[in-house]
């Protein structure tokens, strides 16, 4: 009796290559899809740190802000040393002699384009200059005017006499994440009523 043999086929040549063409796709897909997904995660994360640092920022220029003038017959803005991108005030918080010679009643907050900070510069203090928070692009000051008995202020770049509200607005340039847009940024803006201002005392 005769056995027949049977041959046992392999995979041809052209299979083998589209088989590796088809995972090839498959794992470039892949990796893409990693990419992108670490990419985004990247970018939140520099987006959280970005919000931390403006709400920092906001935070401890607004509570001192709020107490300009306390103890004093002004708002305690110094105008000729407060514009846009600086501001300096005063208040007699320990209520001696209006005086303002003790630690956090003299205080100017300003942006320091070289180190990206906004810093904060009390004679008083030690040490006298101190920086509040880093990693910020620029910060604003605008100012708001009541006159009289008139509700409706005038804005302004200068803050005079009659500031009753300053604007504080700070603006946090993304650092750029591969495969993600350039040029983001977060902007926070608050605005700080000063309680000891002529206008907000007559509302008493």
């Amino acid at each position: 009796m005769t056995k027949k043999l049977t041959k046992n086929k392999g995979f041809s040549i052209l299979e083998l290559l589209i088989a590796m063409s088809i995972t090839l796709a498959l794992m470039g897909v892949a990796t893409t899809l990693f990419s992108g997904a670490l990419s985004t995660r990247k970018r939140e994360s520099r987006k959280t740190d970005a919000l931390t640092s403006a709400r920092a920022a906001l935070s401890a220029i607004s509570r001192e802000l709020s107490n300009s003038g306390y103890g004093m017959t002004t708002n305690g803005i110094v105008t000729a040393d407060s514009n846009a991108q600086k501001i300096h005030i005063r208040a007699n918080l320990s209520n001696e002699d209006y005086s303002t010679d003790s630690v956090g009643e003299n205080v100017t907050y300003f942006f320091d384009s070289a180190t990206q900070s906004i810093v904060r510069y009390d004679p008083n203090a030690m040490p006298q200059t101190s920086v509040i928070v880093n990693r910020i692009s620029s910060v604003t000051f605008k100012y708001f005017d009541y006159t009289g008995s008139s509700s409706t202020p005038t804005e302004a770049n200068v803050a005079t006499t009659n500031t009753g509200r300053v604007r504080i607005t700070v603006t946090v340039k993304l650092e750029e994440v591969l495969g993600q847009p350039k040029n983001q940024t977060i902007t926070f803006t608050s605005d700080v009523t000063l309680r000891n201002s002529t206008y907000m005392l007559n509302q008493y």
